[in-house]
């Protein structure tokens, strides 16, 4: 079965996941883009055979040529998309996170509880792509094998050249250090229940935008992560995981690049944003989404629940942040459970 993809936004991320199925995913075929900008989606259509392109996200979902859709929009219109998918009964890959905002994650969450107890099945999949990165996957491997023992500590490390346009103290969590409130409790197997945020001067990059941040996480192993979140470090592309143990240490590698020795110096150049070194992340989930989808098996991708979790703790973080920092402020695994209707 060949997998007929919509996906909805052509911006850097949709564009990428565009290319990436169409060049890189075997069994599936792009037929449909959508973006505000209708140039710019047709622009993106006209390079894939017999693809159409609209500007309306809803009516892609509900295209009859459309099995499958990959939401890659703006954040602010991930919850009103995926949960048209699920009441058009069609599996969606939502683009972290799952939505801004912890009531909107809420509402996906039950729509799609709701949709299961009605005879459906799971149809949300959230792309937390490091899960599927050969760094990070070699990493928990390493972990549950006890390589450094009983994890005590992990320091995360999360830097940008630049923050995108629009960007704020918010949304940097949100949209960036959201990655780290998945990946630390999939890594250790434990949710996380506290958070805490800090921050030292800003750089004064973007004004009225806290950057660097720095979060502290304590999950229920009692395990204690430092989580730095510097979108506007300038100098490349760089992320980094230390898991510190009781019998030694793990971590992540850069991915190998070119290393130059000139002028009695050695250089290593970083990428300037997150595609070159998720690349392989992007195509594995992507493929392991698709090949899910053509056999009608459970999705491997993280589900709502998982990104209604990691919004739960950013939603405890931000609240840290407007107490005015270093507050400890509780996630309660409770809310995991959506409210009845």
């Amino acid at each position: 079965m060949t997998v007929r993809v919509g996906v909805i936004g052509t911006g850097i991320m949709g564009a990428d996941h565009i290319a990436t199925l169409h060049g890189q995913v075997t069994g599936a075929t792009v037929t449909m883009v959508a973006d505000l900008d209708l140039g710019r989606a047709w622009e993106e259509a006209a390079a894939l055979p017999g693809a159409r392109a609209t500007d309306d996200g809803v009516a892609l979902i509900g295209d009859p040529a459309v099995d499958a859709v990959v939401v890659a929009s703006p954040d602010a219109t991930h919850a009103d998309l995926v949960v048209a998918a699920i009441a058009a009964g069609k599996p969606v890959l939502c683009e972290k996170p799952v939505a801004p905002t912890l009531p909107e994650c809420l509402r996906v969450v039950r729509a799609e509880q709701e949709a299961v107890a009605a005879g459906g099945s799971p149809l949300v999949s959230v792309g937390f792509m490091r899960r599927f990165d050969p760094g990070y996957r070699e990493l928990k491997a390493a972990l549950a094998d006890g390589a450094c023992g009983t994890p005590l500590l992990l320091h995360c490390v999360s830097r940008g050249v630049s923050s995108a346009a629009g960007s704020t103290s918010e949304s940097s969590v949100t949209g960036s250090a959201i990655h780290e409130l998945d990946t630390v409790p999939w890594l250790l197997d434990a949710p996380i229940v506290e958070v805490g945020w800090h921050a030292p001067r800003s750089t004064g990059a973007v004004p009225g935008m806290q950057d660097p941040q720095l979060l502290l996480l304590r999950t229920a192993d009692g395990a204690l992560t430092t989580v730095e979140v510097f979108l506007n470090a300038g100098y490349g592309y760089d992320i980094r995981c230390e898991v510190v143990g009781d019998r030694g240490t793990v971590a992540l590698t850069n991915p190998a690049r070119v290393v130059a020795d000139t002028e009695r110096r050695r250089a290593t150049g970083y990428p300037a944003d997150w595609r070159p070194r998720f690349a392989d992340a992007y195509r594995v989930e992507l493929q392991a989404w698709v090949d899910a989808v053509a056999s009608g098996r459970p999705s491997p991708l993280a589900t709502a629940h998982d990104g209604l979790a990691a919004s739960l703790a950013a939603d405890a973080v931000i609240a840290s942040m407007r107490s005015g920092g270093g507050r400890v402020v509780a996630v309660e695994p409770t809310a995991l459970d959506p409210p009845a209707t």
